[in-house]
This record gives structure tokens, sequence and C-alpha cells, in this order.
């Protein structure tokens, strides 16, 4: 019987520990292929090289596991035929891409589609992009990016879910559910990449690759959190990041890949470095050389490098010195291969690119623009200027934004063809339910140009105009990785064309297109409406264009805190309350402050004498064309077992003349625990179509899971007390009710 026990552990190791996604024959396949293979094609497997051309040879010797960065179906085909046909093994390759939103189909910034605070149609685009990546060859894609993000100073908050925990958790699993689609398998799947694990958008400064120092109790209620839920949606793979936390670098970090991704959350997929992450443990002084870097990075659970040839050129060597073990190289090829058999690429590794639907189709293309249309932020709607009305006679169109093909696109668009965007200024002259005299003149070449020369014609534009559109921001080359800001004022002079243009006494609707929110208020008073658009993507245009003249109303909320000044940074809404809260009422502004006056008349609570304690703009805010009625809040009990459920409801009634989608948001807030809690919570949020005059019944459910966290001992509970409850249209906003959890 010890025997038989014996046998079984050995041609099927992971079956008796791992998750519960394998499958017995499949791991029996996998068991039997490490067994043959020599050290040198087992570390093939964990390399990845960039592009397909001069790789040949290494693939036919079995010693390149995946390519990145090829998207020639020709290319594709000929080293999948060279791996499956002339190596010694047959094992297919895996070519993975960044496509991070969109292929050839652009769909607006992660952070953008965030705003809109849609699973669905987030999951649609990313369906849409794995159909587009897979005909071309492509079959892992290195999002979604999932990274908390409390600092819009740093360039990747662009491909970050928002500064919430929660919302970030549902969004990411829906694109890895859009990505993977209901089968690995499927020809038009694309495996995800959770990343970047862990702790990258806390970064100091907001500079990109920097330190970070998060306590273990944050790390787990805030930073990890969207892994965690991707993992249990069955993300296949996860990438490590480029920061050190707390002084291990993610790279060599056995607490996150081993402790947490296996031990504890029992993830079956393999973890990928990022790009030269491996060697760049060096520079953070966590290791001497590449040899010891490769030893850190195996030991901690790393299993296939990325760019860099540290385990190529090592592993052989720490073997024979006995600083790693031949278990950890099984394991690591044992998680790649399952993954290669998960995307049933020992069946088929060819693309035939007629089996799927052409590119850049009328369906993603309308897909694109339902996508910008929901996550566009209306911030400010002074006097009901929007939407234009489709009587007026003549617009001033004014901005570097307003016809750029490409700076609209965003970060990480690679595969774009810029002939299939359509811009604001193209689709307005395509609208064909105004008449509108269009009055152009880009007057700045890009958002960062200095020249002056052309304010002229914006201001007699403006003048012979009924109204002002504006469309300003920044290039997309001002955010995504390395493209860190520490003003995020509105580049080059786009302050003072706007200054400039309110001199003309005319309606000003200014239109933001960026990666990140734009600090603005220099020029906030200047305007009379404010749409936010984060880089909307191909259909851009056509969304705003919509949005202006009221064919639908702007419904997205804003899925970071939006600040006054940079100053205030970081800023987020679930911060804690301190000892001394911010209190209004004896807040003193530094301008009122007297002529030497006695310290204590300044409050001392926690705030900025000069900008306050309040953001420009907070957690889940957005205006819309109509207004929205907040009642009858009601609690299904006052007190509640552990055990027990909650329901908690509210009546929304749309109190204006127009249909239009509210985002209905669900807060708590513990009030006392074993750690201190947040001032308030996100743990729900409904998107509700209403009819002028038409009331619906929003009810939310809350059980003991919703409402647990990690205590001083890192022990996951959820304690009995008191809580209060919020039902509203943002995070400072909304009804508020109580209950209590009692033993």
């Amino acid at each position: 019987m010890h025997k038989f026990i014996l046998l079984l552990l050995s041609v099927f190791p992971l079956v008796v520990f791992g998750g519960p996604l394998m499958n017995p024959q499949t791991e029996g396949k996998i068991a039997r292929l490490i067994q043959q293979m020599t050290l040198e094609e087992k570390i093939g497997q964990m390399t990845q090289r960039n592009g397909a051309d001069g790789h040949e040879d290494q693939i036919r010797d079995g010693l390149i596991g995946s390519i990145l960065n090829e998207i020639d179906t020709d290319k594709l085909n000929n080293i999948q035929r060279i791996a499956m046909k002339e190596s010694r093994m047959g094992i297919p390759l895996i070519i993975g891409r960044d496509v991070i939103h969109g292929f050839r189909t652009v769909f607006p910034i992660p952070l953008g589609l965030a705003a809109s605070w849609n699973p669905e149609l987030i999951k649609q685009g990313t369906r849409i992009a794995a159909i587009e990546a897979a005909s071309v060859g492509v079959r892992w894609t290195f999002a979604p990016m999932m990274d908390i993000c409390r600092d819009p100073r740093w360039g990747r908050i662009a491909e970050t879910l928002g500064e919430d925990q929660y919302l970030a958790s549902v969004l990411a699993v829906a694109m890895v559910e859009g990505f993977q689609s209901d089968d690995l398998s499927n020809k038009d799947a694309l495996a995800a990449c959770a990343k970047h694990f862990a702790g990258y958008g806390a970064a100091e400064g907001g500079r990109d690759y920097n330190t970070t120092s998060i306590p273990e109790q944050l790390m787990r209620d805030v930073y990890l959190k969207p892994f965690k839920a991707c993992t249990d949606a069955g993300v296949a793979t996860f990438m490590v990041a480029f920061n050190e936390i707390n002084g291990v670098p993610a790279s060599g970090n056995s607490f996150l890949l081993k402790q947490i991704l296996r031990d504890e959350w029992n993830f079956d997929g393999f973890v990928v470095s990022d790009w030269a992450s491996i060697t760049q443990m060096i520079n953070h002084g966590y290791c001497r050389d590449d040899k010891h870097a490769a030893e850190r990075s195996l030991n901690a659970g790393l299993e296939m490098e990325m760019a860099t040839s540290t385990f190529i050129d090592h592993i052989k060597n720490l073997l024979d010195e006995q600083k790693i073990t031949m278990q950890t190289i099984d394991d690591a090829v044992r998680n790649i291969l399952r993954i290669k058999f998960r995307l049933g690429l020992f069946e088929n590794p060819y693309t035939d690119p007629a089996d799927f639907p052409e590119l850049v189709n009328a369906e993603h293309l309308a897909a694109a623009k339902e996508s910008a249309i929901q996550s566009v932020v209306m911030l400010k709607n002074d006097n009901q200027v929007l939407p234009l009305s489709k009587e007026i006679k003549s617009i001033a169109v004014i901005g570097p934004m307003a016809d750029d093909q490409f700076e609209q696109l965003g970060t990480w668009t690679y595969d774009k063809n810029i002939e299939d965007t359509q811009t604001p200024l193209m689709a307005l002259k395509k609208f064909d339910k105004s008449s509108a005299k269009i009055n152009y003149v880009q007057t700045l070449e890009y958002s960062r140009a200095k020249d002056k020369k052309d304010f002229q014609k914006a201001v007699e534009a403006a003048e012979k105009s009924d109204a002002v559109l504006m469309f300003m921001g920044e290039e997309s080359i001002l955010s995504g990785e390395a493209h860190c800001r520490a003003n995020i004022d509105l580049p080059g002079i786009q302050e003072d064309l706007i200054h400039e243009i309110s001199k003309t006494g005319k309606p000003i609707v200014l239109v933001i297109m960026a990666g990140r929110p734009i600090t603005i208020g220099n020029i906030i008073d200047k305007v009379d409406a404010i749409l936010f658009s984060l880089h909307p993507g191909t259909m851009g245009g056509p969304a705003l264009v919509d949005l202006i003249f009221g064919e639908v109303s702007p419904s997205g909320k804003l899925p970071v805190t939006y600040p006054k000044v940079v100053g205030q940074i970081p800023l987020y809404y679930n911060y804690k309350n301190t000892g001394r809260p911010f209190d209004p009422k004896t807040y003193v502004p530094m301008d009122s402050i007297p002529v030497r006056a006695w310290q204590t008349s300044l409050g001392n609570e926690t705030h900025y004498i000069d900008a306050g304690h309040k953001p420009l703009y907070p957690f889940g805010y957005g205006l819309s064309y109509t207004t929205f009625e907040y009642s009858d809040l009601k609690l299904s009990s006052n007190k509640i077992k552990l055990v027990e459920k909650l329901q908690v409801s509210a009546k929304i009634t749309n109190t204006g003349e127009v249909a239009a989608t509210e985002i209905v948001q669900l807060y708590i807030r513990d009030l006392v625990g074993d750690i201190t809690r947040p001032v308030r919570e996100l743990k729900g949020f409904e998107r509700l179509q209403l009819n002028p005059g038409e009331s619906k019944t929003v009810t939310f459910e809350l059980c003991k899971d919703d409402l647990d966290f990690h205590n001083q001992k890192m022990q996951l509970v959820t304690e009995p007390g008191k809580f209060h409850v919020w039902i509203g249209p943002s995070s400072t906003e909304g009804l508020q009710g109580e209950f209590e959890i009692v033993q």
C-alpha cells in the first residue's frame, strides 16, 4: 500500500496537494514529460525571449518556452512548428503580448474603464481584445494590472483600476473572465496575468520602480485583495512587480510568492518576472550578481524569466552547489506546462486568421464607443451649459487634443492603427443632428507646446461662436510606465490659453483627455463645464460628441480621488480618522489667519491650512444631465449575528427630465476595531437606468465576509460591534444607517 501511494505521488505530484482545477490525466502527462526532459530543456521552459527572429535554433533545441512581442502570424506559426515538430520534446511555445486595453480596437485606458463601474462592459471589451489578439497568434496577455494607486503622479495609474480594493477586485475579475473566456482552451482565449505582485502602486513619491513600505495588515486588506479575487476567478499567471516591499524586492519575495500565493491561496499557474526584474535586484542591493539574483528569485518562487538570462546562465551551477533543488525546477516547469495544456496548445498551437472575425469590425467599434461613453466623468456643469443645444449655430473647437488620432489612444497601444481612430473634430463634422458651423483652431501643436502664435486665432474663433469646446489634456507619452510627473497641472501653456479664451465671455466646455487626474485649480473658475475623459481610445470622438449634444447622459464616476493640488497627495477616500479629525467648523484657511495670531487659533486638526482637508472631487463622484433623489433607507435588522446576512435598501428616483444611469454605491464604517478602520469602505455598487420620474429600489446584502479585516495577529476576523452604513452617489454623500453585529 505504501509503495502504491508513493507511485501515485510521483506521477500525480500536485493532484493531492494542489488546487481543484487540476486534471489527473493532464497531471500525468506533465509528470511524464518532466521525467523525460533534460535539465537544459527544463530551463528552456522557464525562459522567455523577445521576438521570433533569430531564436529558431534555440527553439529547436528546446531552450525557449515563451516568446513575447511578436505578432506576425506566419512567424509565430513557423516557430510553433519548430517547437512541435523539430524539438525533441515537442512542447509548444506560449506567445505573450501586452494587450492592455484593446488590440487593434483600442478601448479607454484601464483607469477610464474603471470610471464606468461596469464589469459586464469591461468583460466585453477584454473579450474583444482577446479575440483580436488571438487572431494573430497571441495567447497570453500581461493584464490585468490591479495595483492599488493613491498617487496620481505615478505614470502607471493610467493602467490601474483606481484606488479602491473592492472596485478593483470586481473589475479585475471581469477582465480575467473576458480575456480567458469560459474555457482557456478556446482558440480565442488569452491566459491573463495578474500584475504587478505586489504593492507597486504604493511607490514612494509616485516615482516608478521606487521603494514601497507597506505594513502587512495594509498589504493584506488593500493591496492584495484584487489579486486574491483574481486567483479565485482562475487567473492563469502572475507577474511580479519591479519594486521592493519592506526591503525585499518582489522578484525575490518568498512571503508573496510562496506563503501567500501558493500556501494560502493554492495558486496553480505560474509566475513570470517583469522585464529584467530579476537582475534589477542587484541594483536594489538585494543580490551580489546575476547568479545570486537567479538563486534568490528561484528559491522565492519565480518560475519564468522575461528578457534576461540568469536562469540559463546559472541554474546548472546553482544545482551543483546545492543552492537550489531539482524539485524547485520541476515544480516551475510543471506549473508552466499546466497552463500550456489548459490553453490547448499541445493539441493546436497554430493560428489561422480566417477562423476569426475581422479586426476593428462594426461590433468591436460599437463596444469601444459604449465603453468610451460610460468612462467619461462630468465634473462640472454650471448653468446647465451641457448638453449643447442641437440648434446652436456655431461652435469654436480649440486645443491640441481635438483632432489627434494618436494621443487620445493613451499608453500601451502597440498594435493600434491610428487611421482607425475617430477624433472629436471628425465626429463633430459627421454629427448629422446639428448643423452648427465648426470654427476649429488647433492653437497648440501638442499638449506641452509653449508657442502662443495662434492664440489670437483661437480668441477670434471663440468670439464668433456661440459656445467653445476646448480639448485639452496630456499626450499619451506623459503617462504610463516611467512617465511620472511631479506637477500634474495641464502641461505647457494650456492654462494660459484657457485664460485667454475665458475673456471672450463665451460658455466654455473643457474636455480633459489624460492618463491621470489633472489638477485644475488655476482654471476651474474659467470654464463652465468639464468632461473628464481618461484617454478614451479608438471611438473617443463619437462618444464625446454624443455626450456633448445629449444623445446620452454622462454616467461615469471617479475611480480615484481628484486632488485640488499636488501637495495633498497621497489622497484617498478610505483614510483613517486620526485622533484629531478635520472639523469644518473650526477650520481657519491660511488667508484668514490674523497676523501674529496665537498658535491655537489654527484649530489643531488634520488638514492643510492652504488646501483644507477635502479633495476637489471625491471618489465615486460624477454628474449627470438629470438629478437623482435618494430616500427610504431600510435595514433588514438593526442587529445581526455573525452567521446572519443584512439587507440594506434605498429608493432612487430620477427627478429630472432625461433618462440616465446612476451608479448607486454602498459604503460601511466599522466604528471600533482591533486595527483602526477607515472612515468609509466601498462594499457594493449597482448601475441603475431610470427614466424621468421613475423610481427603483436598490438592495444590497452584507455578510460577515464583507466586514472582515486582518487584526494585529494577522488573523482574518469579523468583530462584533457597531457599524455605519451609507447608500449614496459618492463616497462623501448618501443616506446613513447604523447596525450592530452581536455574538
